[in-house]
């Protein structure tokens, strides 16, 4: 069998994905509204693990930020293992399990440890709406989230995307137009960043990848890193942008990739790191709304456009390029990313 023919074409087909996200939503409006628009809760807890974990990050920071409610975002296993030493006691807790399959089983055992707690209510988001996690509570399905490789990619993009609509629908104001708006740009974004990164991959050899992000970002370099990580093998490390000069730029040198999510609401204070960075040696990539004068010393920019949306919802435009940056770097290493070893798309206990 071929090398990469399932991840290529699921990683090209995200723009369908988000667009079949997006008109499901359409029909479960009760969820956005018995859940997201809810005010009853004192907490919500978004939890995940591995990569759904990330999209918990991501999930969480755009709660706070579009709603001013309280939210978090946790591992599954802290929830039935270290609960109230993650969660204050007392609180009326809205939990968010997020699973690609709806099978893993500490998103399982986390929702099952809080079924008898009457300051506990539950809900979920998945991509099979007969899965455990579909069948136990109340979940938004994700239609064309669905794969068959071990690696999430259009998954991670439709849930991410799709919960961030739910949020930006209970929030009112512009933020479901913003949501539209990247409907509009996902397409073009998945055409030029594959040749983008297929492209700079072949032109260069990296010994090490750093990811810097802040805000909603964070969690996404979080997650872009570890795409990297499980195609290639090649190790690699993501930290908050400003938090990578205190010890951690150390690693730093020559043939090391650092690649940064650029924000608007922090841009000068980023781009500041990635020009420190550049001096101690590194190849800089910049993914960001728009090049311009403040980013010319960077090595190579990749321009998503959309300044006129919040950082939060451009957060599923910054993934295409990063995720066939993955993919091109398993190829040229002669790996194959469809069946990344040691690894399952579900983990069980």
């Amino acid at each position: 069998m071929s090398r990469g023919t399932i991840t290529l074409p699921e990683i090209g087909s995200q723009a369908e994905a988000l667009s079949a996200a997006w008109e499901q939503l359409k029909m479960q409006q009760n969820w956005v509204r018995d859940y997201m628009a809810n005010g009853e809760y004192d907490e919500v807890v978004f939890i995940g693990s591995g990569s759904s974990y990330y999209q918990a990050k991501v999930m969480a920071t755009t709660f706070r930020q579009w709603l001013g409610r309280s939210a978090i975002a946790l591992p599954s296993s802290d929830i039935f293992l270290f609960r109230d030493q993650s969660v204050a006691r007392g609180r009326k807790v809205l939990l968010v399990g997020v699973s690609r399959s709806g099978e893993s089983s500490e998103v399982i055992l986390a929702l099952n440890s809080v079924e008898e707690l009457s300051n506990w209510s539950t809900c979920g988001i998945t991509c099979y709406e007969s899965s455990r996690l579909g069948l136990m509570t109340e979940c938004l399905i994700s239609p064309l989230g669905k794969e068959q490789s071990t690696v999430m990619t259009k998954s991670f993009s439709s849930m991410t995307y799709m919960m961030q609509a739910a949020i930006a629908q209970a929030a009112g104001g512009n933020y479901a137009e913003q949501m539209e708006k990247v409907l509009e740009l996902q397409g073009d974004i998945v055409n030029s960043g594959r040749d983008f990164a297929e492209s700079l991959v072949a032109a260069n050899d990296f010994i090490k990848y750093i990811y810097l992000g802040m805000g909603a970002y964070y969690g996404l370099s979080q997650e872009v890193g570890l795409k990297l990580k499980e195609m290639s093998y090649v190790w690699t490390e993501s930290y908050g942008t400003l938090e990578f000069r205190h010890g951690p730029k150390s690693v730093v040198e020559p043939g090391t990739l650092v690649c940064l999510l650029v924000s608007e609401q922090a841009r000068a204070y980023e781009l500041k790191v990635a020009e420190e960075m550049k001096a101690y040696g590194a190849f800089i990539l910049l993914v960001t709304t728009a090049g311009g004068e403040d980013t010319a010393f960077a090595d190579s920019v990749f321009e998503i456009g959309a300044a006129s949306l919040s950082d939060e919802a451009r957060t599923v435009l910054y993934l295409p390029l990063l995720q066939y940056l993955g993919f091109y770097t398993a190829m040229k290493r002669g790996v194959d990313p469809d069946h990344p070893r040691n690894l399952t798309q579900v983990v069980t206990i």
